[in-house]
């Protein structure tokens, strides 16, 4: 965003202490130093956005072209993949032999830092941690500040609770500053249930003072077709994100299709496993570009709960996506309009609830 503040301030030459021979010279260190300084703090911002490094920067270490092309043609497009990737995973890659997946694990064991690290230098890490408005002040209040990003959050209910907005709602709030609750980013949508609707996207863009225009450019939407197609999606949107900065990934709905083409207790086993690939995909994206991953989840009813019981559904998927995200929300209808959300499992936030409404214009706050 400040692309030409920083093109301006590398006009001005650099001067060694060796050099300065005049107060001229010596007024134009001072400023060039001045100006590299306020760079460096801009540089510092955008750290947190982009903390992944291409798999081009392995050519400068002796890694061919042409196996760097067939890595990122099997899904893998940063050094941080490589090195979070098992060896037997990527000695199953197509023309990368076990003695080239030695190289490449030590080639990037000096480039991303998998060691220990004191609570207190993770705390700090934390400080920095960018959230994105839901578009309700009570909902944000109860996420202590909006979605996380970095991590995966899953939005489970039953049709009708809001779902779908919410995920829109976050597709444009997600471009927003930072300093008005977004990320400055862009974001991906993968629809598995053909629910998706860009109209939406240009009222919510009205409503936040967004151009319409820009805001749906900067969304990418993929309509997957079945649980296979819906994995490989994945890749394309890895290697997507490679290319520009995005702040949000949004699967709604994670669950649809793998509950679709696997029916029956025979198939569970399969269901689960595949399931829980995709969901470990997910989470190594969410860690990788430090993006929002925000899921929604279809529910079941529960056949153990008592029919006069408040809620007696349950979200589907088990114990397997459960694990697997990091904040487990419950949607729920209120009256009219309005909707209520629960924190149902967080390693941070405590269990409580919050209403907010569905507009025209996506979430808002609760209606009266």
């Amino acid at each position: 965003r400040n692309s030409k503040q920083a093109n301006e301030t590398t006009r001005v030459p650099f001067y060694s202490a060796e050099h300065i021979q005049s107060k001229m010279m010596m007024q134009e260190e001072a400023a060039n130093h001045a100006d590299m300084q306020q760079q460096g703090d801009e540089n510092d911002e955008e750290m947190e956005f982009a903390q992944f490094r291409t798999l081009e920067v392995l050519q400068e270490h002796g890694i061919a072209a042409n196996d760097i092309q067939k890595l990122q043609t099997a899904g893998y497009h940063t050094v941080q993949s490589i090195a979070h990737a098992t060896v037997r995973k990527l000695s199953d890659v197509k023309g990368i032999s076990e003695a080239k997946v030695v190289k490449l694990k030590e080639i990037v064991k000096s480039m991303v830092t998998m060691d220990f690290k004191t609570a207190a230098d993770a705390l700090e890490d934390r400080k920095y941690l960018v959230t994105l408005t839901t578009g309700s002040v009570e909902i944000d209040k109860l996420l202590e500040g909006g979605i996380e990003t970095g991590s995966i959050t899953e939005v489970f209910g039953e049709f009708r609770t809001g779902k779908t907005q919410l995920c829109h709602t976050l597709c444009v709030t997600c471009q927003m500053a930072v300093t008005e609750g977004g990320a400055e980013g862009k974001a991906i949508y993968i629809d598995t249930e053909g629910t998706f609707r860009p109209n939406r996207l240009q009222a919510i863009a009205e409503r936040f003072g967004l151009d319409p225009a820009v805001a749906l450019e900067n969304v990418a939407c993929a309509r997957a077709h079945n649980s296979e197609h819906q994995m490989e999606l994945l890749k394309v949107a890895a290697a997507i994100m490679a290319q520009d900065r995005y702040a949000l990934l949004v699967v709604d709905s994670a669950t649809a299709l793998f509950r679709t083409d696997y029916t029956g207790r025979g198939e569970l086993s399969e269901r689960q496993m595949q399931m829980g690939q995709f969901l470990r995909q997910l989470t190594r994206l969410a860690e990788e570009f430090g993006v929002a991953v925000f899921i929604t989840n279809q529910v079941v009813a529960n056949p153990d709960g008592m029919s006069f019981a408040k809620d007696s559904t349950k979200p589907i998927g088990g114990n397997i996506i459960a694990h697997a995200s990091t904040t487990r929300l419950r949607l729920r209808k209120g009256r009219g309009e309005n909707r209520i959300m629960s924190v149902f499992d967080s390693p941070t936030l405590p269990e409580a609830d919050a209403q907010f409404a569905v507009s025209a214009a996506g979430i808002c706050d609760a209606q009266d």
